[in-house]
């Protein structure tokens, strides 16, 4: 992979270079000890700001059997058969029989989710976010995934329209130098999505030139890092990583700025917490996580992808992943998908959607000059995810972008 200080071919209009920066950065410039660092995954409770708690709702039987014979509500009769006998639901009659959404039709009906989700999939929610530890007592466990759910719809924006005198392709440079950087500092997942959240609000809220651009993307991180990660590059080292382009004024100004526009609101549950939630619930497989943690960093890339919420791109990335492997699932994990499945946010047409944007950036990712994740995900670690050959092949790739009928 290319190093951090590099000159970007890419030009503004104008002639201007884009990112100029040194050679010289050092292998061990703010590196982070792998034992000093958190756990992956922190509490809910610092994952995402202040929101109204949803009370618990005592919900009477007869009120339960009145909302399964609804026809927009059948997954629930089918789920409540699977927790009451686990043998019907593993037919294959009723798995393709199962919706693969939650909301046919959108968030509106989200007041309502306590009501009718069945005891199994509330029992599978706890069970998972403990695992992942995203709460650190169950017994609040489902209250927090409904503000997972409902906090969700303030991190999507109306349209993908940036200032004029920016491009999406200015911006997916900017996301793939700020990618790199993060990797470099060895900072958690958390902290990248956070930071591409806060220069997509950035962008919209205040005015910055495109002199300013990589400042402000440097500042995004840096507001990110202070509150995801416990320990904090000096700003001297930010500045150096920019060839000090920028002085430690300017950076402080700009956070300053960058704050007060965004009204210190910081808050965000990262997509990457519902995928590895569905993934939990579904039991996929270690290759199937990782090809969708793939999929879904690729998202930030892809300005378009900015109009959908979280839980979205993430049951995009997942259901994608599963399709590009094509791994055989046993009748109980074909269960477990549809219990996984009933859980994203949107319609179907939203979700195909969003997974053909996923997989044409995929198809093109090792072409590109923007290629920092897919250096990342081609390592052993990864599994080499990035370098599987059913991402290369477009039409292929597209083809399979289609739910189970």
């Amino acid at each position: 992979m290319k190093g951090i200080g590099f000159f970007t071919s890419a030009v503004f209009g104008n002639g201007e270079a884009f990112f100029p920066a040194s050679r010289k950065c050092k292998d061990g410039l703010l590196s982070l000890q792998a034992d000093e660092r958190r756990a992956p995954l922190r509490a809910w409770a610092n994952a995402c700001g202040p929101v109204d708690r949803w009370q618990a709702v005592e919900v009477e039987e007869p009120r339960m059997d009145q909302v399964k014979m609804e026809p927009e509500c059948r997954w629930v009769w089918l789920l409540s058969c699977f927790s009451t006998s686990p043998e019907t639901c593993l037919s294959v009659s009723l798995i393709s029989a199962l919706p693969v959404l939650l909301y046919p039709h959108g968030l509106q009906g989200l007041h309502s989710l306590q009501a009718l989700v069945p005891s199994l999939l509330r029992h599978e929610v706890e069970m998972a976010l403990e695992k992942l530890g995203l709460t650190l007592d169950r017994t609040y466990a489902w209250e927090m995934f409904l503000d997972m759910m409902r906090s969700q719809t303030r991190n999507s924006f109306p349209n993908a329209d940036l200032p004029r005198h920016f491009t999406d392709a200015t911006r997916a440079i900017l996301v793939d130098w700020i990618i790199q950087v993060h990797e470099m500092m060895n900072f958690q997942e958390e902290t990248l999505y956070l930071a591409v959240h806060l220069l997509n609000c950035s962008l919209r809220q205040i005015k910055v030139t495109t002199a300013n651009l990589q400042l402000i993307g440097m500042v995004c991180l840096f507001l990110a890092a202070k509150k995801e990660e416990t320990l904090l590059p000096e700003v001297s080292g930010l500045c150096y990583l920019m060839d000090h382009t920028y002085t430690k004024h300017q950076l402080l100004r700009m956070e300053r700025k960058v704050l007060c526009g965004l009204k210190f609101d910081l808050s965000y549950c990262p997509p990457l917490h519902f995928l590895l939630l569905f993934a939990s619930i579904a039991r996929c497989s270690a290759m199937v996580v990782w090809m969708a943690r793939y999929l879904l960093e690729l998202s930030l890339l892809e300005g378009q992808c900015v109009v959908f919420v979280p839980a979205q791109l993430a049951g995009a990335a997942l259901c994608l992943a599963r399709q590009v492997l094509q791994e055989p699932l046993t009748p109980e994990g074909e269960a477990a998908w549809c219990l996984a499945s009933s859980i994203h946010a949107g319609s179907e047409t939203i979700l195909l959607r969003v997974m053909h944007v996923l997989a044409s950036a995929a198809a093109k990712a090792h072409t590109r000059e923007t290629c920092a994740t897919f250096i990342k995900f081609s390592s052993p670690e990864t599994l080499h995810v990035s370098r599987h050959p059913g991402l290369k092949n477009t039409p292929g790739l597209l083809g399979v972008c289609t739910l189970p009928s």
